[in-house]
């Protein structure tokens, strides 16, 4: 019995980071987000670390409640599909939303020349954006922003798919300390993950000069979610 929980670790662990490694759902959003709203790399790890637990917590709750009352494996299955699908629709929701967002932002940051004539009959001319102009005091002061709370959300609602499924419904049949162990193992390789290709993708953004094109930062990261969620959407990625 001993090896046998083992070696469900030990597939905890790879389906872990595999699934994880496959899904770049997991983590282009917070590179890609991180880079545009310019978020500091503890802002970074903090919202991903809690994003990937909301993300495990959401399919363990289900799978407890489906093992203590005895539901059906298919019936979570599909229950848990239902989960991505919808989540697979919010990705592509929110990065079409965003990426709108973006190319509003960039069209009023577009520089302008102002002509200025005197009484003297002089006259002369400045460029300006009213983004940078008028733009920065009022996103100062607008208060805390929405991007963080609407992953979290989409995080929460979308499912780890093979978890119940091949884990925790197998360890079930050992004992309870085998489900939180198998669980537990699965969550840890999941979260490491996510955090090793997050840091590794900001710190190689970090290297791609984007000053000509920072204008259009928001609108080419809500371009990746949005291809990401659609991939998730028509793909199945």
């Amino acid at each position: 019995m001993e090896s046998e929980v083992l070696i469900l670790a030990a597939t905890a662990a790879s389906i872990g980071v595999v699934h994880t490694l496959l899904g770049p759902d997991h983590y282009l959003p917070f590179i890609v987000l991180g880079r545009a709203r310019s978020w500091s790399r503890t802002k970074i790890a903090a919202l991903t670390m809690a994003c990937g637990l909301g993300h495990v917590a959401g399919s363990v709750l289900i799978g407890v409640l489906g093992i203590v009352f005895g539901i059906a494996v298919s019936d979570l299955t599909l229950f848990e599909g239902v989960r991505g699908s919808m989540a697979a629709w919010a990705v592509l929701g929110f990065g079409i939303a965003y990426l709108i967002w973006g190319l509003r932002r960039a069209a009023t940051g577009t520089p302008h020349v102002h002509l200025h004539r005197h009484a003297d009959g002089t006259s002369h001319a400045h460029t300006h954006s009213h983004r940078d102009a008028h733009a920065h005091a009022h996103e100062a002061t607008s208060g805390v922003s929405l991007t963080p709370w609407v992953l979290l959300t989409i995080f929460v609602l979308g499912p780890c798919e093979p978890l119940i499924p091949l884990l925790m419904v197998p360890a079930s049949a050992h004992s309870w300390g085998a489900v939180a162990a198998v669980t537990a193992v699965f969550a840890v390789a999941t979260l490491l993950t996510m955090m090793a290709v997050v840091f590794a993708g900001v710190a190689g953004l970090s290297f791609v000069p984007l000053r000509k094109i920072e204008r259009f930062s928001h609108t080419l990261a809500g371009g990746a979610v949005a291809t990401c969620g659609g991939a998730m959407v028509f793909l199945g990625a």
